[in-house]
């Protein structure tokens, strides 16, 4: 008789996993009690109902919902057996684009595709599944977000990687916002500063750029040397979460705002030149950004062992930036920034200009034209 685990479907082990998540997003939902998006359960179970509290807000509310993924990063925990930081880049694409737009972020929900939720012996990848699940409520918390619900699917062959355990994970984010404080580029003018909240790592883009570089200097099993070992602690770094400083800057949906916020520039794909241009395109304006600083010891090892050009490195990476904020309240920025703990630094200025002029790490001069 045919089963559908042998199939490649254990439901068992299915209902474990969904268990793990499902108590993991439980305990994100203190994050949001007594505030905007607060999760009620009439039925205590993971397969129950639950719903929120969308009552008492001002009359120019919106709201809108975003989607992402983790992209390829997840292949370097895949080689390394670690996976409790990965929901940090899950949260971090999904929930500080929202803020792009003077959003708030409020809840998630999440798909997890997995090859299998078991090894050739069918023993479950319980431990894989744990570590997700630890990263998920941590993050949670960085990102003042409730985790909602989640659903996870064994698809087989249509998800690949490396190793036995092989997962795909995306996000969707609800996120609210007043219509006033909606962050359109229109408030821009020459001479606001430009204030960078700094980052350690790759965040979730580029990757597949780092990890062609990583194979090619050092085989395919680039990892297990003593030199790939140092590339993959450190290409996994987990991005930082800045939503919640963000969101106190602006005042988010219900709050005061700490200071006064023109534009956000989420640096991801395309770098600081595509982002941060991006953000400036209403507006007409350019940038000049002459106190960039260094960059993270990861990028100048990718930089050097693949022979990257500075140019080609500030449209893959972030270049040590994660987030801009345009401001004319600079020091108020800063103050939240620093209540948030988050490294920052006022890098430049918005200029009359347009096109986007930068002094790189090694202080050669970069000009990038605007789309």
């Amino acid at each position: 008789m045919t089963t559908y685990a042998e199939s490649g479907v254990n439901i068992e082990f299915g209902d474990d996993v969904s268990k793990i998540l499902y108590n993991a997003a439980k305990a994100t939902w203190k994050n949001r009690k007594g505030r905007l998006g607060e999760i009620f359960t009439p039925f205590d179970d993971f397969t129950g109902l639950r719903v929120i509290n969308v009552g008492g807000l001002p009359e120019d509310t919106v709201m809108c919902l975003g989607f992402d993924g983790v992209g390829t990063k997840m292949e370097i925990g895949e080689r390394i057996g670690k996976h409790d930081t990965v929901a940090y880049d899950l949260l971090a694409m999904v929930c500080d684009d929202a803020v792009v737009r003077g959003g708030e972020p409020v809840l998630v929900g999440s798909i997890l595709d997995v090859r299998s939720l078991s090894d050739k012996d069918k023993n479950p990848f319980l431990q894989q599944v744990r570590q997700l699940a630890t990263g998920y409520v941590q993050a949670a918390d960085a990102a003042r977000v409730a985790i909602i619900n989640g659903e996870v699917a064994e698809l087989g062959a249509r998800v690949s990687g490396y190793g036995d355990f092989n997962y795909n994970w995306g996000a969707g984010c609800v996120w609210f916002a007043r219509k006033e404080r909606l962050l359109t580029g229109k408030e821009i003018r020459p001479g606001q500063h430009i204030v960078s909240l700094l980052e350690n790592g790759l965040r979730s883009n580029g990757l597949s750029l780092a990890r062609k570089i990583a194979r090619n200097s050092l085989g395919e099993n680039w990892h297990e040397t003593k030199d790939g070992q140092f590339l993959a602690e450190h290409i996994l770094e987990p991005s930082k979460i800045y939503c919640a400083a963000v969101c106190d800057m602006n005042g988010g949906t219900m709050d005061e705002p700490k200071a006064h916020v023109t534009g956000v520039a989420h640096i991801t794909g395309g770098g600081i030149p595509g982002k941060l241009g991006r953000a400036l395109k209403p507006s007409g304006y350019g940038a000049l950004l002459n106190n960039l600083g260094p960059i993270p010891l990861i990028m100048h090892h990718l930089i050097e062992r693949g022979n990257v050009q500075d140019t080609e490195a500030y449209k893959t990476w972030n270049m040590g930036h994660g987030m801009l904020i345009i401001t004319d309240t600079p020091d108020d920025v800063m103050r939240v920034a620093k209540e948030h703990n988050l490294e920052h630094r006022c890098v430049g200025t918005v200029t009359k200009e347009p096109g986007i002029t930068l002094h790189a790490y090694n202080n050669e001069g970069l000009e990038f034209k605007p789309d």
